[in-house]
């Protein structure tokens, strides 16, 4: 990563929310004080000092919104453990929850409960794994009202590296057995763990590979709730790979089925499965930093449980977030992308910071057909769509679509959102409508270096604001039927002012705090809050 310039039409959405910044590691840090409302902390909201009794120059008072967090950077001077206290405050009538993670990996639940008052402020402790030098903290609300006030993080660190036992925790491991406790010492299987698993617990999976020939299911009615998901997650700092090699090439092979509702899946990998690689036919989950790769039909997919399942059951309000999905491919050549809400999803699925690559098929799939009618609108956002259309060791199937983002069907109308996203060297578009006539909201994206058109637009009402497109390899004109105004930049055989910035290599990663982090053309930019 070379330049920290940001990208030009990406600036303001981007940049405006700030970066994380590194703590300075310490050397060893047994005991340390954070304030919420200085950096390195970050506060998704406003630093305010209108309640008494806090310290420091004020507190973190976030927005009412999932996912809105206040991030801490710990320091600690070697692998072990960090027993976080949180002081806060909460005047609401309600507990206010909220997800812990460390370093990417989920660490917990900490429910915040009301404190009666603004000024009342107490704490709240958990233990969490650290490992040496600087950690990441991050407090996410798991409901609209947000977080508490959030004054201050006290962290004591040890050296200890094993994890504090929980009353709610079953781990995992590749040489588990079915009637195994579920300790850190006695590992059960993940199918036994996740029938025995409490709503709001958590399923901790050792690293190492895990070899499957049948579909392992979250069944529907096995649920966390609305404050408290239940987890499957990677145990820290380790990367567990669910393996299917054994499947051959079927729709009912998928890999991984999450059919139950208020489930956060976090941190693993899912490969070569006979059909796709996760399959999500709840509601209310969370799919984070996943990596679906080499599955015989699209990597990550949404849609309804079974063809008798009714239309107000559908999969709504999932969230996938931090993911990545590539090298998936079917026979045919035409099915498997790398992410997909088709044919049978509810509203409120939204993907974010989200990369689709060199899938056989489509980057996205937002598919239609007049058998099922419209579908929910999706929203994607802060996202990167590249190669897709070609495979990463060269092969193409004329088959294939290979379009980044494909947003539609059958001239059926839906109205979703796409906004701060890149589409680069896709085989065919990098964002089209494909036959979808409704009114979409498209914002603020960047389309580079894609076959055809890197817009394509021949019907609806679709509003298009602050846009950039910049070479197309058949030197195809964009076409953007729709609301389109002087703030848009599309390729129309000429090369623009803002394109000579995106001349060059392509590079992406995720930050610790799971933004998307993409270069081209030498140029860095975090994507989204």
């Amino acid at each position: 990563m070379r330049s920290k310039e940001s990208l030009s039409l990406l600036a303001c959405a981007a940049l405006a929310t700030g970066a994380v910044v590194a703590l300075p590691t310490a050397a060893s840090a047994a005991s340390a004080r954070y304030e919420a409302e200085s950096a390195p902390a970050t506060c998704d909201g406003s630093v305010d000092a209108d309640h008494t009794g806090y310290t420091g120059t004020g507190f973190c008072n976030g927005r009412n919104a999932v996912g809105a967090a206040v991030q801490f950077t710990v320091s600690a001077g070697q692998d072990g453990t960090a027993t976080l206290a949180f002081r806060f405050a909460n005047g609401a009538a309600s507990a206010r929850p909220a997800e812990v993670t460390v370093n990417g990996a989920a660490a917990g639940i900490a429910s915040f409960e009301s404190t009666g008052t603004w000024t009342g402020w107490t704490t709240k402790t958990l233990t969490v794994p650290v490992r040496s030098g600087a950690n990441t903290v991050r407090l996410s609300p798991t409901t609209a009202a947000g977080l508490p006030n959030v004054d201050r993080l006290d962290a004591e660190t040890t050296g200890t590296t094993t994890p504090p036992p929980s009353a709610t925790a079953l781990y995992v491991a590749p040489n588990g057995t079915d009637g195994a406790a579920g300790t850190l010492s006695a590992p059960t299987t993940l199918t036994s763990a996740i029938s025995r698993v409490a709503p709001g617990g958590t399923i901790y999976l050792r690293g190492g590979t895990y070899a499957y020939a049948q579909t392992v299911t979250v069944p529907a009615g096995n649920n966390g709730t609305a404050s408290t998901r239940t987890r499957l997650s990677a145990y820290p700092g380790e990367r567990p790979v669910l393996d299917f090699s054994a499947m051959t090439e079927a729709p009912a092979n998928r890999g991984l089925v999450l059919n139950g509702s208020y489930w956060h899946v976090h941190g693993i990998t899912v490969q070569r499965a006979g059909d796709n690689g996760i399959y999500v036919g709840g509601s209310n989950n969370v799919v984070e930093r996943t990596v679906t790769r080499f599955n015989r039909d699209t990597g990550l997919q949404l849609g309804r449980i079974a063809s008798t399942t009714p239309r107000e059951q559908w999969p709504s309000h999932n969230l996938v977030l931090s993911a990545e999905s590539h090298d998936n491919a079917d026979s045919d050549g035409e099915d498997a992308d790398g992410f997909a809400a088709k044919l049978t999803v509810g509203p409120g699925n939204v993907f974010r910071h989200t990369v689709a690559h060199h899938n056989i098929d489509d980057g996205w799939d937002l598919y239609t057909k007049p058998d099922t009618g419209p579908i929910g609108a999706v929203t994607i956002e802060d996202s990167l769509a590249y190669g897709n259309g070609t495979l990463s060791d060269g092969t193409v199937n004329a088959n294939g679509d290979r379009n980044g983002y494909k947003l539609g069907g059958e001239d059926i109308p839906v109205d979703h959102v796409v906004r701060r996203s890149i589409a680069h060297g896709n085989g065919k578009h990098g964002f089209t409508y494909n036959s979808n006539p409704g009114s979409m909201k498209v914002s603020d994206n960047l389309s580079v270096d894609n076959a055809q058109r890197n817009y394509s637009w021949d019907a609806g009402t679709s509003v298009f604001r602050g846009n950039t497109s910049c070479r197309s390899g058949s030197g195809s004109n964009d076409k953007t039927v729709g609301d389109a105004d002087a703030t848009n930049q599309f390729w129309s055989g000429t090369n623009g002012s803002r394109c000579a910035a995106y001349t060059g290599a392509l590079g992406w990663s995720f930050a610790t705090d799971g933004r998307l982090v993409v270069t081209l053309g030498g140029r860095e930019v975090r994507l989204g809050a």
